[in-house]
């Protein structure tokens, strides 16, 4: 039963785990593009506690590439604050302004949760990238660590496959029943018959 537990975490670590973290390092290291998405979602690492206690620093956050006209309040949503930045801001909406000031274009004030005043700029909609569908949490210190240090994540997985073939040799040891009495006197028996 033990072999059999560690065989399936093994399968888990060794294989899904590692999958997960090549995907993640492809999609977020080697893809540079502020346009990427995958099937219409974009991930983005939360970087400060304006958001606490529903997203903390090192989440990752799922945002789905929406229309202005999906977007209510309440929402939260993922914006590039300045047009000539590649910083992202991911912050509540607390006021909608359809037709900002008749010129036909929506706007969005927004507040971080942990933050005492709302931010002190309104974003057009062709500013916001989309809604926030779910977040993952720690998730984005995953992801950084493999676009930071990729040079690590190979010696890591051998170092884990290792381990879990020494608990599979460690635990097919104890595993092993030892012979039955009965069946130890039965061969000496034979053999002291041979030797005759």
């Amino acid at each position: 039963m033990g072999i059999c537990v560690v065989g399936i975490l093994q399968k888990i670590f060794i294989y899904l785990l590692p999958v997960g973290i090549i995907l993640a390092a492809v999609l977020f290291a080697m893809n540079r593009s502020t346009e990427k998405s995958l099937f219409g979602f974009r991930y983005y690492t939360i970087l400060t506690a304006s958001m606490e206690p529903e997203l903390s620093i090192g989440n990752m956050v799922f945002v789905r590439l929406v229309d202005a006209d999906e977007i209510e309040v309440g929402d939260v949503i993922t914006l590039n604050p300045f047009s000539d930045s590649d910083a992202y801001l991911t912050h509540r909406v607390v006021e909608k302004i359809e037709d900002y000031e008749g010129c036909g274009v929506t706007c969005f004030r927004t507040k971080g949760d942990a933050n005492d005043t709302e931010d002190g700029f309104l974003i057009d909609e062709d500013r916001v990238i989309g809604k926030m569908c779910f977040s993952v949490p720690k998730l984005g210190y995953v992801v950084r660590f493999v676009q930071l240090r990729w040079y690590f994540v190979i010696p890591l997985l051998v170092l884990v496959l290792i381990f879990f073939r020494l608990i599979r040799i460690y635990l097919q040891g104890d595993d092993a029943e030892p012979p039955d009495e009965l069946e130890t006197a039965d061969v000496a028996s034979r053999s002291e018959k041979f030797a005759e």
